[in-house]
């Protein structure tokens, strides 16, 4: 058992790793956020994430779980230790690019990585990094778990900007669907008796989503957008869409919710004489983070003088593939701060390529390494950190 003073040399080392490489993480993150790539087209983010992992002598895959621009860098210390993945996000939103800050999630992971091997070469375990596309849509990592990519993983973590550092704030579940609705178009004015509005369809079924709302619980979230309405107003529209995401506590939850939802808008195209096809996407998991990990993590803030932020009064208002990750292995998902700005807006954008995100950058790298190299070097803890996630797997199944 390692001395609490060996403990502490330990973890200075570590972070003096992270600063030793801090001018070529923040090129890193700055190159990923000024060229934003969209959903499963990172190539030049994996390409630049991977090249500094090469360098220092991790076994760099390309291409896992069938996906071009998810990858996996491992590097083993001493043999017989535990398997630690340290998660990567890099993939942009449209129009506003980083403005999830996606480009310092993949680079603090690598960082973390890179100081670990640089301050602890015969470490006890095996450091991975995994990273993952398309987590703002097509959930990436939900195929990775599909694939069984994390089932050897005996813990995982991934690091996310916020505007404040918290360690305990989960997530909910959330599926993604597009609601395809067809008629029959026909001239609007000389003969609309001829026609079936498939905007109709769509109008009364948004109507009808917002009826619906009272009924559920305050934690299920509902909101779409019309992404066609339309050709033009003189032409009964034959064609229309929209995308919604239904968002509840729990998978359980989301699938009474969902089957509600989708009765609704069947019921409103049938009444107006059309259909509609509803195309359903990837479920992504509650996240549930794993409390005595969360707590080593929060020690490790500590260590660097940060402190803790309480999760918001409403809990978990916002999803992550990261929460399938939770099903297969022991996760957390803490979040650093980089300024008073919410996620998804350009203020956030901007916050993600400025001082106070590089500086927020350098803390999360040296808290996932401290806390992995405290999964590796102490096994009681890990022990303490499955154990919690059997028990949570048990009452699950129940």
């Amino acid at each position: 058992m390692m001395k609490d003073e060996e403990r502490l040399e330990a973890k200075t080392r570590i972070q003096k790793a992270v600063d030793a490489r801090n001018d070529e993480l923040r090129g890193l993150a700055l190159r990923i956020h000024a060229n934003p790539e969209l959903a499963f087209q990172e190539h030049q983010a994996v390409r630049w994430l991977t090249e500094p992992l090469k360098e220092a002598g991790f076994t760099v895959e390309t291409g896992i779980a069938g996906l071009a621009t998810a990858f996996k860098a491992s590097w083993s210390g001493k043999a017989g230790g535990p398997a630690i993945a340290l998660v990567a996000e890099y993939d942009a939103l449209p129009e506003i690019g980083h403005a999830c800050g996606h480009n310092l999630i993949g680079t603090a992971a690598v960082g973390a990585a890179l100081a670990l091997k640089d301050a602890f070469p015969d470490l006890p375990g095996t450091i991975e990094v995994y990273g993952s596309p398309a987590e703002e849509e097509g959930g990436g990592k939900i195929i990775m778990c599909e694939q069984g990519v994390f089932d050897q993983v005996a813990a995982a973590m991934l690091c996310h900007p916020r505007e404040a550092d918290m360690v305990m704030r989960g997530g909910i579940a959330c599926v993604d669907a597009k609601f395809k609705f067809y008629g029959k178009a026909s001239h609007a004015s000389s003969s609309p008796e001829a026609g079936i509005s498939a905007l109709d369809a769509l109008v009364n079924s948004y109507v009808a989503i917002n009826g619906l709302r009272q009924f559920f619980k305050p934690d299920v979230k509902i909101h779409g957008v019309v992404s066609n309405g339309g050709i033009a107003p003189n032409i009964v529209p034959d064609y229309c869409e929209a995308n919604f995401y239904i968002r509840a506590a729990t998978v359980k939850d989301l699938e009474g919710v969902k089957q509600k939802v989708y009765t609704a808008v069947e019921h409103c195209s049938l009444a107006v004489g059309g259909r509609c096809e509803i195309v359903e996407g990837m479920t992504y998991a509650e996240r549930m983070d794993n409390k005595r990990m969360a707590d080593l993590f929060k020690d490790n803030l500590g260590l660097m003088g940060i402190q803790v932020a309480a999760p918001t009064e409403n809990g978990a208002v916002g999803s992550s593939d990261m929460g399938n990750v939770g099903q297969v292995t022991p996760i957390i998902h803490p979040y650093f701060n980089i300024g008073e700005v919410k996620p998804h807006t350009p203020e956030f954008q901007a916050a993600a390529g400025s001082e106070a995100g590089l500086a927020g950058l350098n803390r999360a790298a040296k808290a996932m390494a401290m806390t992995a190299f405290d999964l590796c070097a102490d096994p009681d803890a890990l022990r303490q950190v499955r154990e919690e996630f059997e028990q949570w797997k048990t009452r699950q199944s129940i």
